[in-house]
């Protein structure tokens, strides 16, 4: 009974400052103000009359269902927070209203069987985590990785310019001399005429060494440089003097040269001579070569396969290995022959 009192005398305040008559308090409504939900209904009198004086349309009149949700406890503070959002007022405040309603909520239901406000306790002080990669984590490892992948592209840059500049600063110093091949030799042509170095003066020559019961490869290179010999001489008008000489002197007698030769070129020199002379020979001219396979008169003769290109003076120029074929062979010696003119 206290309370009501002390209500009317609230709200005849607040409609007074409005310029409102107090609401009339009869006895029999001061008991009906003790019951249950009667401060929501008197609070609902009171803002429907406020409305009306701003000009604002009342309240609609709530459903049973609604006017039995007005009783419960807190529902003056849920109509209050409507009335200011339908006011125009921030929604901040209207949000603040309805928060204060629920910690009555949460105790109604701690004391109704305790377990539902502890497991919300517990759920609100569990910590939500992230993933196992955060985007900011995932930020800077593609700063660390990119920053890496230019460190060691600067770097070997770096790297390949100092080489570069290592091998610019190295003098190319010219060559001085040619290399020690060739040197004086007394062998036989096969004709059986005693042949030496001083014979082929003021000729080019080119130097063959295989011998006459070779398969393969001596017939190849032999037949290469006399396509090479007849190229020189259609591109660039000059002769060039094609020797073989042989590495095989037990078996290459001088008939046996004679054949061999007649068989690749006209042109063709064949030289041999005693085991001794074969043997300087080959020497002065670098020339591997050696028995393999040996079967009482069947064997092969393992040996360097190389063309030795000789100037007019029997000085040795250049050399020309298996990998050149008739006409590469052909342009390297009519290049070297015109560089020496």
């Amino acid at each position: 009974m206290r309370c009501a009192p002390r209500l009317h005398a609230l709200l005849s305040r607040a409609l007074a400052f409005g310029g409102l008559p107090p609401p009339p308090l009869p006895r029999a409504q001061l008991q009906g103000i003790t019951e249950p939900g009667a401060a929501s209904r008197l609070g609902a009198a009171f803002l429907a009359r406020a409305l009306a004086t701003t000009g604002l349309p009342a309240p609609r009149r709530p459903r049973a269902l609604q006017v039995q949700r007005i009783t419960e406890p807190g529902a003056a503070s849920r109509f209050g927070a409507a009335f200011l959002a339908r006011g125009g007022f921030s929604t901040d405040a209207s949000a603040a209203a309805q928060d204060s309603a629920k910690p009555a909520a949460a105790t109604g239901g701690e004391g109704g069987d305790g377990k539902s406000g502890k497991s919300e306790q517990g759920d609100a002080g569990k910590s939500v985590r992230g993933g196992p990669v955060s985007w900011l984590s995932f930020l800077l490892l593609l700063v660390t990785g990119g920053g890496i992948i230019v460190y060691y592209d600067k770097e070997k840059k770096r790297h390949i310019e100092e080489l570069k500049n290592r091998t610019s600063a190295v003098k190319q110093e010219p060559s001085v001399g040619t290399a020690a091949i060739g040197g004086p030799f007394n062998l036989l042509n096969h004709d059986g005429k005693p042949v030496t170095q001083k014979d082929f003066f003021g000729k080019w020559t080119l130097l063959y060494f295989g011998f006459t019961h070779c398969p393969d490869i001596c017939p190849d290179e032999l037949q290469k440089m006399a396509l090479a010999i007849d190229k020189i001489k259609e591109k660039a008008k000059m002769e060039v003097v094609p020797v073989f000489i042989t590495v095989d002197p037990e078996r290459d007698t001088v008939e046996q040269v004679r054949d061999y030769v007649n068989e690749f070129h006209p042109n063709l020199i064949g030289l041999t001579g005693t085991t001794d002379e074969i043997r300087k020979v080959a020497r002065a001219y670098r020339v591997y070569y050696m028995k393999t396979e040996e079967e009482g008169s069947d064997y092969l003769v393992d040996h360097s396969i190389v063309m030795y290109l000789m100037n007019p003076k029997m000085e040795f120029v250049k050399f020309y290995g298996k990998n050149y074929d008739a006409d590469s062979l052909a342009d390297g010696i009519i290049k070297e022959l015109k560089g020496h003119q």
